[in-house]
């Protein structure tokens, strides 16, 4: 994709998370499901990691090589006429400069990064140790003259045994990223959790990310709570999985 159109599909990234209070962007994984969402009117979409990788036969966690993951996304943003953002996982052992320029040469205008270090054993990169690396996707964007939306992912109530008693080291982590840089944060594995999203919320001045299931959760609830962006992770995909199975069922010997 020519640096024009990318450098234009990430500005109206940005105006569309203004726009929208929040911004639900569906997370697909093929070109059918890219144009589905596009079709059901949404303007903005993001490749998940798990859909991508279970619809490749592959793991999630990193289990595909970054350039597998371009090759893989370059037909799903060339299907479509709007913004798409990738999840990119910890950075696939990247340097920061070598992921934003791999992405920005496919298309991409938006990308999460994650914390879980998965190449690494599964390490959680320390507070600083993963503003550092949102610092330096910030810095590779900005020097390629691209409005890239980082979206900093936190993975510290996921591995968690009680989300709330790490509230505190996870505002630490949010608010240490929205300072390096990052355009929204993402704390997951909080969606059913009104407390813990509302303290996040008011706890940094940029969009705060919730996961989402398109039918088992309301969009005013988001909305009221304060979330600023939404997204699906493998819920989506997931729930087309159980609605497919309900139709062949009965047509199965």
């Amino acid at each position: 994709m020519d640096l024009r159109t990318t450098v234009a599909r990430a500005q109206r990234l940005k105006q569309l998370h203004a726009d929208h209070k929040p911004l639900v962007l569906p997370t697909v994984w093929d070109v059918w499901s890219a144009r589905t969402a596009v079709g059901a009117g949404f303007p903005a979409l993001t490749v998940g990691s798990h859909p991508l990788a279970d619809s490749r036969g592959a793991d999630d966690h990193e289990g595909q090589t970054f350039e597998e993951v371009l090759a893989a996304v370059r037909p799903i943003i060339a299907a479509v006429d709007v913004p798409v953002s990738v999840d990119l996982e910890a950075g696939y052992g990247q340097q920061p400069a070598d992921l934003v320029a791999g992405l920005t040469e496919v298309g991409g205008v938006g990308l999460n990064i994650e914390d879980t270090v998965h190449s690494e054993g599964g390490r959680l990169r320390g507070t600083q140790e993963h503003a550092n690396y949102v610092a330096g996707l910030r810095a590779a964007a900005d020097d390629a003259g691209i409005p890239l939306w980082v979206n900093g992912r936190t993975d510290l109530f996921l591995h968690a045994e009680d989300p709330s008693a790490v509230l505190d080291e996870a505002v630490e982590r949010l608010r240490a990223m929205e300072q390096a840089g990052a355009d929204s944060v993402y704390p997951v594995r909080i969606q059913d959790d009104d407390e813990l999203l509302a303290a996040v919320v008011g706890a940094v001045a940029i969009p705060v990310n919730s996961t989402a299931h398109p039918v088992k959760h309301d969009l005013e609830r988001f909305r009221r709570l304060g979330v600023g962006r939404i997204t699906y992770g493998p819920l989506l995909q997931l729930a087309l999985t159980e609605a497919m199975k309900g139709m062949l069922g009965p047509w199965a010997p």
